[in-house]
């Protein structure tokens, strides 16, 4: 978020905005913005007198802007800072009384508003009177596809060397939560050793493995034929039996394909249809839709017969010495290639 960098720059510089209105899904820029407002900004003798912070469900914008008008004691300017101030209310006079200051906002104070996880009503008077004053900051998500190059950024500003892809690794692991790899990030700067290269195994040993890596994280990655995820969330639920148990991932794989099966036989009929006899909600007709373009009946009816093969190995019978990592593999691969595989008759 260059937008971001900007902001941060101008604020330890004592270059700042008599309003910052930072709204938007993304919590992490937004948290990253109001921590410079509230711990750079005012000398440490300065916080006692000229700053305040409130939350949003225990006040008003009525007594926020009362306070706001107030003028700083034995200083320049004073900081008031709402903390999930998407909690505050947002009716037809509260929405007056903002809109009316943000046209004549107090300049000795700096007033910072953190509204997360969601964006301020576009159609209120306020926020067009704050997007129009420029102090209106939205937090956006940062794509999937985008993760990738964010965690490099990341890893450029702190000065961490990475190996190939690591980027990518990290994105898969930890998925789209920027504040969780931001802490992880920082943590791994203080293990690696001057020059020391951050690599698959340093992130494996020390981040551990993330809650992504589950048997709904595999069935999605079966039914969409995405092979590398689906192969790398295998190989971390087998170095986690206890979290992963073999025996309720083949009964959620079981009905995964089961449901692909009723779909291509029920082809034609409504999604409520479909969906009434699966036994599932409709949204996810269209998940088991683009299986069944990647497993044609034919297919889908093996895996089943794949699944119940690993069953009868799971307890032991046509598996010696076989531990339950190497059958996720083995059968994960199978399911991956069921096109090519010739059934047993």
């Amino acid at each position: 978020m260059k937008e971001l960098d900007l902001i941060l720059k101008n604020i330890k510089n004592k270059e700042v905005l008599p309003i910052y209105f930072f709204h938007g899904e993304e919590p992490y820029f937004i948290d990253a913005a109001v921590k410079v407002l509230e711990h750079d900004f005012l000398e440490e003798d300065e916080k006692a007198f000229n700053q305040t912070v409130v939350y949003g469900k225990d006040t008003s914008y009525q007594e926020i802007l009362s306070l706001a008008r107030q003028f700083p004691m034995m200083g320049d300017r004073q900081v008031i800072i709402v903390k999930e101030a998407q909690d505050l209310k947002f009716n037809e006079d509260e929405n007056r009384i903002l809109e009316t200051y943000v046209d004549n906002p107090v300049p000795s104070t700096v007033l910072v508003f953190a509204h997360k996880h969601k964006k301020l009503d576009s159609r209120k008077k306020a926020t067009k009177a704050l997007d129009k004053a420029k102090a209106l900051f939205l937090s956006e998500s940062v794509r999937d596809s985008n993760l990738p190059k964010w965690i490099a950024d990341e890893c450029a500003t702190l000065k961490i060397k990475t190996a190939p892809n690591i980027s990518n690794l990290l994105a898969e692991y930890l998925g789209n939560d920027l504040s969780r790899i931001a802490n992880e990030l920082n943590k791994l700067k203080i293990i690696l050793r001057e020059g020391e290269m951050l690599d698959g195994t340093i992130v494996e040993n020390h981040i551990g493995i993330s809650k992504e890596y589950n048997v709904f994280e595999l069935q999605k990655a079966l039914g969409t034929k995405n092979a590398d995820a689906a192969f790398r969330i295998a190989h971390f639920m087998g170095k986690n039996p206890k979290n992963n148990p073999f025996v309720m991932m083949l009964a959620n794989l079981y009905s995964y394909f089961s449901n692909v099966i009723i779909y291509q036989t029920m082809v034609g009929q409504s999604p409520q249809a479909i969906a009434s006899q699966m036994g599932v909600n409709p949204y996810f007709i269209k998940d088991y839709a683009e299986s069944a373009r990647l497993y044609p009946l034919k297919h889908a009816t093996r895996v089943i017969s794949i699944l119940r093969e690993f069953d009868m190995k799971g307890k032991g019978l046509g598996a010696v010495n076989m531990s339950e990592a190497e059958l996720i593999k083995e059968l994960v691969y199978k399911i991956i290639n069921v096109d090519k595989i010739k059934m047993k008759v």
